[in-house]
């Protein structure tokens, strides 16, 4: 329940504001916008100046002579803008029967035409430069001064790189890192489809570990292939009410130390064991208060404890605290790294360097990854739907048929013609690129599913 609330929020917001910037772009453009649209599909209701706020579809013949119909439909997979003498997703060319209007699109001029089909792009970047600035600026970025490594799952891809706890990373592709962010970008951003030479210290000798691409490729989809630094301790921040926990006798504040026996040396390892002791009783030690105590625990059918858990990190930290137009440079520097590493990805994907299900997802794993980020905290789901909202820019402004980048090119051709394309080849484009779409979002629901 939790995954489809959350993303039901984080659509809702991403559509609204792209589809925002074609209705105010037109209103500025004095197009005559005919439907505001959030979904696809069925009208379930909506709300209009004639008829006011109405349940199902609207009468055939009803004529909104310019008032905008906000309405909600059955499939929350998009939205769209009906601006009148437009060939847009609805398909309608009823407009093709009059000459054209001073109030229609088609009777615009090119400039004004650009505009009203980029500005939902436009939005989207918006809405991510100013979520990447606000993080900067009111979420001062805490900056872990340790390289070293304090916990490894086994089965992950990190294991499997060769990594082993107590590991303190040197370097990454010749490349020195200090801190646990540049470790981290360096290893799963800056090289992401690239082999990696890592060197660790390890038990005082440098070793070397060469690493296929593949490795950490195919984990990143379910974050298996991060690390855990040394000296991190995992706090109890809630506990639900009845929950294993709660009959355990864990409450918030409570550091865990070890289950079953085995320390806790971070929330992964914490659900690991909670994971492999469905149903059992476990004994849990745990830190109250400068007090060690020993509680019995007996996990979920699901495995569950029944609490929200963090990692908390005990050594050198430092925070740096931004400044306003250092937020806002870093917020435009944020966005070109996130787009150039869009791309890259989707080149290493081509290439076949990256597996298509760690580089691409639909609504299942937009919900799995809103309601993680929902859980860590709401900086974390901030910075998720700043990403998303990136992502759905760039996806929009492609040259594909049905997309903003696609119609972009129609007006661009009409413009350099100075004439329009005829309406049947224009259907005809819209209704095969609105096919390969469905498929293709079809194939990565499909995708999501056999990678839960």
């Amino acid at each position: 329940m939790s995954y489809i609330i959350y993303f039901i929020i984080t659509i809702g917001i991403l559509v609204f504001v792209h589809e925002f910037g074609h209705f105010i772009a037109a209103k500025l453009m004095k197009m005559r916008v005919d439907v505001f649209s959030i979904g696809f599909g069925k009208r379930l209701f909506g709300w209009n100046r004639i008829k006011g706020f109405t349940f199902g579809d609207l009468p055939k013949d009803f004529d909104g002579e310019g008032n905008t119909d906000y309405r909600l439909c059955l499939l929350p997979l998009g939205g769209y803008v009906k601006i009148a003498g437009m060939v847009d997703e609805s398909m309608d060319t009823n407009f093709a029967e009059s000459e054209p209007q001073p109030y229609e699109f088609r009777s615009k001029s090119t400039p004004a035409k650009l505009f009203v089909i980029t500005a939902g792009v436009l939005m989207n970047l918006l809405l991510a430069f100013l979520i990447f600035a606000g993080i900067n600026y009111f979420n001062p970025k805490q900056v872990i001064k340790s390289t070293e490594i304090g916990y490894v799952a086994e089965g992950t891809p990190a294991e499997t790189a060769g990594f082993q706890a107590k590991d303190k990373i040197i370097s990454i592709n010749g490349d020195e890192v200090s801190n646990w962010e540049e470790m981290n970008t360096k290893l799963f951003i800056d090289n992401i489809g690239n082999d990696l030479n890592v060197k660790v210290l390890r038990n005082n000798e440098v070793k070397e570990l060469n690493i296929p691409n593949k490795v950490f490729t195919a984990g990143a989809s379910n974050n298996s292939a991060l690390l855990v630094p040394a000296d991190v301790q995992t706090i109890v921040d809630s506990v639900l009410k009845d929950s294993p926990a709660n009959k355990a006798g864990i409450i918030k504040g409570d550091v865990l130390l070890a289950m079953d026996q085995k320390p806790i040396l971070g929330r992964t390892a914490a659900t690991e064991i909670l994971a492999q002791n469905k149903n059992n009783e476990i004994p849990v030690t745990i830190l109250r208060n400068n007090d060690t105590l020993m509680l019995s625990l007996i996990p979920s059918s699901e495995g569950k404890l029944g609490a929200i858990i963090g990692d908390v990190f005990k050594g050198e930290v430092e925070l740096r605290q931004l400044g306003l137009f250092e937020s806002m440079y870093n917020g435009f520097t944020d966005i070109g790294k996130y787009t150039a590493l869009t791309f890259s990805m989707i080149g290493h994907v081509i290439g076949g360097n990256v597996e298509f299900s760690s580089a691409f997802g639909g609504p299942v794993k937009i919900a799995q990854f809103a309601a993680k980020s929902a859980d860590t905290g709401f900086f974390a789901f901030i910075y998720f739907l700043g990403m998303l909202s990136l992502s759905l820019a760039i996806l929009n402004i492609l040259p594909f048929p049905v997309l903003d980048g696609g119609h972009f090119v129609i007006i661009l051709i009409e413009g350099i013609m100075k004439r329009e394309i005829p309406l049947k080849i224009k259907v005809a484009i819209q209704n095969t690129g609105f096919a390969i779409l469905l498929l293709f979002m079809l194939f990565i629901i499909y995708n999501d599913i056999i990678h839960l």
